[in-house]
């Protein structure tokens, strides 16, 4: 069984990197409009730098999985901007292509909490069609449909899980088949568990990310070994190695949130348990330290007995 390993959006230890350099509306509408365009790009062009750096560092330390930030274009979909953020940097959407294709790195997108089709409201169904066009958009620009996903999750319940799930359903409908293509959904830390996450999944032919912590936190009487193996085969459709995220508890009071490292102790009883199936698969670290936490769980599973380290972010078992 191989693992591989990847982290969120910033590269902690790179001077000034951030990717997610952002603009509000209301200092954008400040602006004289003749300097309006040109803020947007010079922000933009310094977050597709960044995000270029963070890819040579990946690249440099073996690390074949990462997920950009969301925040990459500011006001990329904001109904009173919208402008064209693919034209003006056409040559650097297509280094970070390269650079994604060449080394065969595995990346990723996840929206907002805001991007949902469980609402009852239209314009919430139809502004969340607009963010994964946005996705979907900066996906192609980079070549890198093979293998990118955009990864939401299932939205609210609103008093009514079987009527919510319902309307999901229905509101999917919404969005092009292009893009479902390339969409996955996780289960939620309160509202939406595996179980429920599973079946969405399998009645729309979407790949399941499957979030251990989340579980954790909302596991209810569901035993997940009987269901990872159906989480797992939700990706035969895309032919693509099964993806979980991976983080743990800030604390006992605190569960849900995120801590700044990965207990092995949290996490070790889930990769056991994936042992028994013998399936590879890759792991999104989400811990507050990023890469510094992705770098750290992987010595401390190396460490472990009949576990052998086979590259900078990825262990064989």
């Amino acid at each position: 069984m191989k693992v591989r390993f990847g982290y969120v959006a910033n590269a902690l230890g790179l001077w000034n990197a951030s990717p997610s350099k952002t603009l509000t509306f209301a200092r954008y509408s400040a602006l004289p409009k003749s300097e309006r365009i040109d803020k947007l790009k010079m922000i933009t062009a310094q977050n597709l730098l960044h995000s270029k750096r963070i890819l040579h560092y990946n690249i440099a330390h073996e690390i074949e999985l990462y997920r950009f930030s969301s925040s990459l274009v500011p006001l990329a979909t904001h109904p009173e901007v919208m402008w064209d953020f693919l034209t003006p940097f056409k040559n650097e959407w297509a280094e970070l292509g390269d650079l994604i294709q060449r080394y065969k790195l595995r990346i990723s997108f996840h929206p907002n909490q805001f991007t949902l089709f469980t609402s009852s409201r239209e314009e919430v169904t139809l502004n969340a069609v607009k963010d994964m066009e946005y996705h979907f958009q900066m996906l192609q620009a980079m070549d890198a449909l093979e293998s990118g996903i955009i990864n939401i999750h299932i939205g609210g319940a609103y008093g009514d899980k079987i009527t919510s799930l319902q309307r999901f359903h229905n509101n999917l409908q919404e969005l092009p088949s292009k893009i479902k293509r390339f969409m996955t959904l996780e289960n939620d830390d309160k509202t939406y568990n595996v179980q429920e996450t599973l079946l969405t999944c399998e009645k729309e032919n979407i790949p399941m990310i499957l979030d251990y912590h989340h579980h954790m936190a909302n596991m209810e009487d569901i035993d997940l070994s009987q269901n990872l193996e159906r989480i797992f085969n939700t990706w035969n459709r895309r032919n693509l190695v099964p993806k979980v995220h991976i983080s743990s508890p800030k604390s006992d009071h605190a569960f849900r949130s995120h801590a700044d490292f990965v207990s092995l102790d949290f996490v070790l009883p889930f990769l056991k348990m994936a042992k028994t199936l013998n399936q590879d698969f890759d792991i999104m670290i989400e811990a507050k330290q990023k890469n510094l936490a992705m770098h750290k769980l992987i010595e401390d599973i190396s460490a472990l007995r009949g576990i052998k380290r086979i590259s900078g972010s990825s262990i064989q078992w």
